[in-house]
Parts: structure tokens; sequence; C-alpha cells
């Protein structure tokens, strides 16, 4: 299956059970919610999916839970590794279950600088031929993929679109300046969706669509359509839940989220801990004013 690029692509959590074991069961539930929706691709292992606690064979179990559901969108794989013999051997993995595709970040822990980043991607490259989204988001990270870093990478087939996450909006316009359309562009900070598709991005890497696939998917299809009024009248019911993705705790904030909606449980895996007292009580209080005051998307149907 061949990935576009363009469209919104959740970074699904991944579901536990009680005793910290794989929920297939509720993470096909949620993929299936996704799919409905309208989504255009789905990225397992993220770090919303927790990707620093779950293995390698858990995740080649996401992955083939999600192709068995037989939907016609494209399944990606993060890769988020220290080592980048890891990283090869994951993204070969991934091909070898039948992935469509990987979503690459720069080197775990280690601080790399430009060389060190552009050659773990290049070795990746070389090693795969699954098509891949590079991830730049130096907020979190520490370490920026950059326009001279892009440019180096250009000529190598493998990478095809970048995920934004820098909190930088105008860099969506510098990639596109500097490259046109030789890169796709995703919006990876779900704040500044909007923002970044008024300003040409392709695509939208989600989290709150975890739980609300629908308005998610309206948005993005609304401000594509050029139908910019409507979509920033969701976009403001839905900023108090978006603001959730931006905290040290989104799996966490997240997950709850889900729960309200029926798309997931609240299971997370250590060292992460389900969230309690007052922060509970607040975040839950922005959870149920959402979805008390959820938008009616039926009108939506035929977008």
């Amino acid at each position: 299956m061949q990935v576009n690029w363009t469209g919104v692509y959740p970074a699904v959590t991944t579901k536990f059970l009680a005793d910290h074991s794989l929920d297939i069961p509720m993470f096909v539930h949620n993929l299936k919610a996704q799919i409905a929706a309208g989504v255009d691709g789905i990225i397992i292992g993220g770090s919303l999916g927790e990707a620093s606690t779950i293995s390698f064979d858990e995740r080649r179990e996401l992955v083939e839970a999600a192709l068995n559901i037989g939907a016609d969108v494209p399944i990606i794989l993060n890769i988020a590794e220290r080592r980048t013999n890891d990283a090869i051997e994951l993204a070969q993995l991934a091909e070898k279950t039948g992935a469509h595709g990987l979503m690459l970040l720069p080197p775990m822990q280690y601080k790399a600088d430009s060389r060190e980043t552009v050659e773990l991607f290049k070795a990746v490259a070389g090693n795969t031929n699954l098509p891949i989204m590079l991830y730049n988001n130096p907020h979190d990270y520490k370490i920026a993929v950059t326009i001279p870093m892009l440019e180096e990478l250009a000529s190598i087939e493998n990478f095809k679109a970048v995920k934004e996450s820098s909190r930088d909006i105008t860099n969506v316009t510098r990639f596109k300046t500097a490259f046109g359309d030789r890169y796709k562009v995703h919006c990876g900070v779900d704040t500044l969706a909007l923002e970044c598709l008024a300003a040409g991005a392709d695509g939208w890497v989600a989290g709150l669509v975890n739980a609300f696939p629908r308005e998610t998917v309206v948005i993005y299809k609304l401000m594509k359509a050029g139908r910019t009024q409507e979509a920033i009248e969701i976009y403001r019911w839905f900023m108090p839940l978006l603001e959730l993705d931006i905290h040290p705790k989104l799996v966490q904030y997240i997950k709850l989220s889900e729960v309200a909606t029926g798309l997931g449980t609240e299971h997370v895996r250590p060292p992460r801990l389900p969230i309690i007292g007052s922060e509970r009580e607040e975040v839950l209080n922005i959870i149920n004013t959402g979805v008390a005051n959820r938008p009616d998307m039926s009108k939506f149907e035929n977008l």
C-alpha cells in the first residue's frame, strides 16, 4: 500500500490491561473508530504509544493487529532508539511484518549533532525500502531537523515527509519555501494544527484524535476545503482538550480522554502512573466539559 503522506495520522496510544500486558482488543477497537472517522493513516509506537516501554516483539504484535483489521489505510511504525543498529533492526522488523512506512526520530538520550543525526537517518533509509517521515521536535528531544539537513537527505528517495513539532509555525513556510513538495509537512502539535494547515501543511499527526477522531478529521477537511470559519468554530471548542497534548503527562491525559469517549482505558506502563488528586479533578473537568459541549458532526457527513 502506498503512503500518500497527506491527511490526519493519529499517533495512537498503546492499550494495556491492568497487569500492564497489551490489550489488543481495545487497541483494535480504537483503531476501528479512527478508520471509521476517516483518518488517512495510523502511527504506532510513538511518544503517545509509550515507545520507551514497549518491546520490539510488542511493536510487531501491534503492527500485526492493525494490519489484521484489513482497512485501506497505511500503518506506520515509529522508530526512536538510542543505538543506530537498533533503529535499523526495528525498521527491518517493520518492513518484514508488513508495515507501510516509518516515522523516524533523531537518536534518543545522546544529543547528537547534525552530522551524527543525518548519518543515523541515512543508515536507516539504506537498510529498508519503506518510506519515512522524519520527526522534528527539538522542544522535547533537543535535536533539530534543519533545512541544511533536509537538503543533504533530499536525494534519498525514502524520505517523504517531516512531522513538524518545533512549535514554530513559520517552519511550515520555511520548509515549503525551501523544498516545495519534495517533503510533505505535517503539524505535530495539536494546539497549532489549524494555524499550520492555514500555512500550507499537508497533514496533521494528531494526539487528541485518539479520543475525538471525527472532530479532528473534520477540522482538517474543512481547512483543506477553504471553509476556515467552520473549522475555527470546532477548533475553539477543541482547544482546552488539545492543550492536554502539550503537557508532560499527555499520555495519561489523553488516555483519560479516551475513557470518556469509550475508546480506551486508563492503564499506563510504569514509570508512568495514572493521575490522582486535584490534578485528576482538573483534567477530568476539562474532558467532561468538552464532552458535554461536543459539537454536532452529523452535518459534515458528506465532507
